[in-house]
């Protein structure tokens, strides 16, 4: 059994991987019933914080029998949208698929690494090129479902296969595969460490929305999850939310200059903003920082190396860890099988894209705070003590 396969099995027996069985039309509407990207939640804080993601990181690097694929048709192209949003996908994605590949004896003539840069035209010629230069595969995160269904159009009909990689394309008839987060659940978490973060708040706080890109359905989904957590404090008064803004394009300086009109709109008077990533929550810590703003708690996901750090220097409440690894791992495994004209067996679950019902593999995602750094992201390798431990944050007592 070679790396990916065992680290597939791994993530079925831990229950890392969530399959999203049946009609699962929640990830294309925000009013849907979200339960078949969520049924593994209850179980999630028991089993994903503990040391199951350092087991699976431990056995995939440790696998060194040099196993390779066997040869396979043309090439397989890694489409990634960008390098601005967030950092995760020229640090952790495009290292994770060079591995993955690499694990399974691929070299560099079997496959390409493309970034748009947030340039959807940029992205559909880089795919209509690679399919010219042989690529068979493609592994696909969208910029838009609009243009993100014209590739995935032009693909199919050149019989060329498709990956919807972290987002789901949800124009048209869809791709042949989709993996990723059970993105509500990724919401969910945040909205509900607010609610812990403002448990003992005195009086009623003014709270911000600020969601991602409105082209992207994972902010939908995000949304759909921390909206979901919290709204019954909206609906009671306990809350009031003073403003709710969508980012295009998840710009981070967008996000800054759109919560510093919300700040001066409201006076500053402020008690809490749910942000969809970590990228963005560095504009708002910043508008902050800006107007001697302190203490207020601001969410995240995805953690990045920025992201952490604002949390040990107590400028942001939490983040989202997504095992970007497995993630990675997992569709680079479903693009090997279809590069060697092989019948994929790890995407066992269904996600309907408006059109179709796309065969599946969700991960479950674990929240990260001050208190579970060292057991999640570090313990996993994900992230390292010498990349946080940095300027400010080195006098840190995490990194003490």
């Amino acid at each position: 059994m070679n790396k990916i396969m065992r680290l597939i099995a791994l993530l079925m027996a831990f229950g890392l991987i969530a399959a999203a069985c049946g009609d699962s039309s929640d990830d294309t509407s925000s009013d849907a019933d979200t339960s078949s990207e969520s049924e593994t939640d209850e179980e999630m804080d028991e089993e994903t914080e503990s040391d199951t993601d350092e087991e699976m990181v431990d056995e995939t690097d440790a696998d060194t029998d040099g196993e390779a694929a066997s040869a396979g048709s043309g090439k397989i192209a890694v489409l990634l949208p960008d390098s601005a949003s967030s950092a995760r996908w020229e640090n952790d994605d495009r290292r994770f698929f060079e591995e993955a590949f690499a694990a399974a004896g691929l070299t560099g003539d079997d496959y390409t690494i493309l970034n748009a840069e947030g340039d959807a035209a940029t992205q559909q010629t880089q795919a209509e090129q690679a399919i010219t230069d042989g690529a068979t595969v493609l592994v696909m995160v969208n910029l838009d479902s609009g243009s993100g269904a014209a590739i995935i159009e032009n693909a199919h009909s050149q019989g060329v296969k498709v990956i919807d990689y972290d987002r789901l394309t949800v124009e048209g008839d869809g791709a042949d595969y989709y993996v990723s987060f059970d993105n509500v659940a990724v919401g969910r978490l945040m909205g509900e460490s607010m609610l812990d973060a403002l448990a003992d708040f005195d009086g009623v706080p003014n709270v911000v929305l600020l969601n991602g890109g409105p082209t992207d359905n994972n902010a939908t989904l995000f949304r759909d999850g921390y909206y979901g957590a919290v709204e019954a404090k909206f609906d009671s008064g306990e809350w009031n939310l003073v403003d709710e803004q969508a980012v295009p394009d998840w710009d981070n300086v967008q996000a800054q200059t759109i919560f510093e009109q919300i700040l001066t709109a409201n006076s500053n008077e402020i008690d809490a903003v749910i942000v969809a990533n970590d990228g963005m929550a560095g504009g708002v810590i910043s508008a902050l920082q800006a107007q001697g703003l302190e203490g207020i708690p601001v969410t995240g996901q995805d953690a990045t190396v920025g992201g952490i750090q604002n949390i040990l220097l107590g400028n942001q409440h939490m983040t989202v860890y997504k095992a970007v690894k497995a993630e990675a791992f997992a569709a680079a495994e479903l693009a090997i099988a279809l590069w060697n004209g092989e019948e994929p067996t790890n995407a066992t679950g269904a996600v309907n894209n408006g059109t179709n019902d796309i065969a599946s593999l969700l991960l479950v995602p674990v929240e990260t705070n001050a208190s579970n750094i060292e057991d999640t992201v570090i313990a996993d390798g994900f992230r390292s003590t010498e990349e946080i431990c940095v300027g400010e944050v080195a006098d840190s007592e995490f990194c003490g």
